[in-house]
């Protein structure tokens, strides 16, 4: 994922910390900023996978979270994950909604249940023309 993403520092090249989608710091974030839609970047990078994961909670032995736990807790958690299929197909060329395979949209509909939030863009790359707005203002 780290790789296929080019997530290393801009200036030090130092590796950058990958995971999957945590839909449960996201939502926090979201209902902490007030936020009323989301940009998810990045789409591309799953492309290739043939399941993709998304984190819904956090679980502390037996105790399951579905909140963003104390942060003294925080560092402990496993993360709770599900598994999505992935759509085994590019997507750096699409420009709509419609276009994104149905996995692609399935995924994308089960993140903004999760986070509580539209998303409003989606990128599919890096360039300005790789963006998907999924909602008019």
């Amino acid at each position: 994922m780290r790789k296929i993403g080019d997530e290393y520092g801009a200036t030090t090249k130092r590796p950058r910390r990958c995971g999957w989608f945590d839909a449960l710091t996201v939502r926090y974030a979201a209902w902490l900023n007030g936020l009323t839609a989301i940009a998810l970047t990045k789409l591309d990078v799953l492309d290739s996978f043939e399941t993709i994961k998304l984190c819904t909670g956090y679980r502390l032995g037996d105790q399951a979270f579905s909140d963003m736990p104390d942060t003294v807790t925080q560092g402990q958690v496993k993360p709770v994950l599900e598994e999505w299929p992935g759509w085994k197909s590019p997507t750096s060329d699409l420009r709509d909604w419609n276009s994104l395979p149905l996995a692609a949209q399935a995924y994308l509909r089960r993140v903004e249940q999760l986070v509580g939030v539209p998303i409003r863009y989606v990128s599919v790359g890096p360039k300005r023309e790789q963006m998907i707005c999924l909602q008019t203002e």
